[in-house]
């Protein structure tokens, strides 16, 4: 997401390295570069040319105190103004209704964006939130689609409310709401058709849909991929049906960003949520700030330690701190905290949210993800006191041979999980007892690596100190099985 975009932001900073203020001149090589890199990202024209205009009016002449360089200067100026084109703060849904008085959201957008996946995942939100939510099925056209939010519906633990595919779908909307009343539900969201392109017949049913249900809220679902049309799209809708926001979904695909650039500025309408994967639980609030931080490659700490947070348990984070501090981490919690990262995500997606890891390779990151598979392989090949007490492992060379027959591997490979095993797990006894590493809740502070230069996944190639200290010393095992 957004990988181009930032390659272009830092080549346009280049050229100011080295001076000693940002001025007239020096500044427009720069611009020309900030340019290039929104079209190529498919940022509308206007919004490009606005952009640019605004940046060159707030850098040149701006004073840089010291210790500020006049290329750091500068892309505080482009994050600023980054985040006043997104819309400048993030835009919460409508507060919840009551149980007689339910608060109701039209989810709108053309076919293929996302639409019913994207109101299953806001069901799920909300539900993490407290609220007791109606999902309505009113896409009475796409084969199977009542289907879907059904199935997605019961994988969430969501009531979906239908009629069937012969009803019309303002007269489900208007007996989902009459139903949600009734049986106290605070929220309900309505999962309306979309068509292949905007077209009369669809707006006019809309209107009559948004007549019938009287939403608090109207979010058009929007397709990243489709660049500055996006914005055009919006607008088009919000002129005849009227929105009040937008959901932007596929942003793990391969988005340029123009959509996200675009549609406020274009549109002015805001970007509510954003969809970062394929998984339910995919569906993030919009945050301007924190988006244009991502884009200059400056990570999002916040969304990480939230997903993180969500996922996490204190007691879980306490107990892995004095397992980390005691050199007693064992194979079983390694497999609990990969389970946990899937949980929250893409091992790459996570890991280019840390400030500075945004340029780490995407093949070494799925060459990494796949080693974790291997790893997991193996570990499952093991006794549960072989888990508990990897000692085991490092005194017997038949339990390493049997495991690797098991997992599919050779004898060198798990020799090697084994060895990083145990130095990664000395590195980051020395680490916690030393103030700290900063990195996942639920890590004990640490977050091991993907490669050379940071402490790594057992097997990963990530390094170590030349001195780890000693594992401290177990229990003695049950021999050679």
């Amino acid at each position: 997401m957004f990988d181009e975009l930032s390659q272009r932001f830092e080549e346009a900073v280049k050229s100011l390295r080295g001076q000693a203020s940002i001025s007239d001149t020096n500044v427009e090589g720069a611009l020309k570069d900030v340019r290039r890199a929104l079209l190529e990202a498919d940022v509308s024209l206007p919004v490009v040319r606005e952009f640019v205009d605004e940046v060159r009016r707030k850098a040149v002449g701006t004073e840089v105190v010291r210790g500020i360089s006049p290329d750091q200067k500068f892309i505080q100026v482009v994050h600023e103004q980054l985040v006043e084109t997104m819309g400048g703060e993030n835009a919460p849904l409508a507060a919840g209704g009551t149980a007689g008085d339910p608060s109701v959201v039209l989810m709108a957008g053309l076919q293929g964006a996302g639409k019913t996946t994207a109101t299953a995942k806001l069901g799920l939100h909300l539900k993490d939130q407290g609220r007791k939510t109606l999902l309505v099925a009113a896409d009475v056209y796409r084969p199977a689609a009542i289907d879907q939010l059904q199935t997605l519906g019961g994988q969430i633990g969501v009531e979906v409310f239908s009629l069937g595919a012969e009803a019309k779908p303002e007269d489900i909307a208007a007996a989902g709401i009459a139903k949600a009343r009734a049986e106290g539900f605070d929220t309900v969201l309505i999962d309306t058709a979309g068509r292949l392109q905007i077209d009369t017949a669809m707006m006019q049913e809309m209107v009559r849909i948004r007549q019938a249900a009287q939403p608090d809220e109207v979010l058009l679902v929007v397709d990243s991929m489709i660049g500055q049309e996006a914005a055009e799209l919006t607008r088009a809708f919000h002129e005849q049906v009227g929105i009040t926001g937008a959901v932007l979904t596929k942003l793990d695909g391969d988005s340029r960003g123009g959509a996200a650039l675009s549609i406020r500025k274009v549109s002015g309408a805001p970007i509510k949520f954003i969809g970062t994967g394929e998984k339910v639980e995919a569906l993030q609030p919009f945050h301007p700030e924190r988006m244009a931080s991502r884009i200059l490659g400056m990570g999002d700490v916040l969304t990480l330690v939230e997903k993180a947070t969500k996922e996490v348990e204190l007691a879980d984070v306490e107990r892995m701190q004095r397992k980390l501090q005691e050199a007693s981490f064992d194979f079983s919690d390694f497999v609990q905290q990969m389970r946990l990262i899937k949980r929250m995500g893409s091992l790459g997606g996570l890991m280019k949210m840390i400030p500075g890891m945004n340029k780490i390779d995407d093949g070494m990151l799925k060459q990494g993800e796949q080693q974790l598979k291997r790893i997991e392989a193996m570990i499952g090949s093991m006794t549960q006191a072989e888990r508990e007490d990897p000692d085991l492992l490092a005194a017997s060379p038949s339990r390493r041979r049997r495991i690797a027959g098991g997992s599919g591997h050779s004898p060198a490979d798990v020799d090697k999980v084994l060895a990083d095993f145990q130095k990664m797990r000395g590195f980051m006894q020395q680490m916690t007892r030393g103030g700290g590493m900063p990195g996942l809740p639920g890590m004990g502070g640490g977050f091991p690596g993907m490669g050379g230069g940071m402490p790594g996944f057992p097997g990963m190639g990530g390094g170590a100190p030349a001195k780890a200290p000693r594992p401290a010393k177990k229990k003695k095992g049950f021999g050679d099985l």
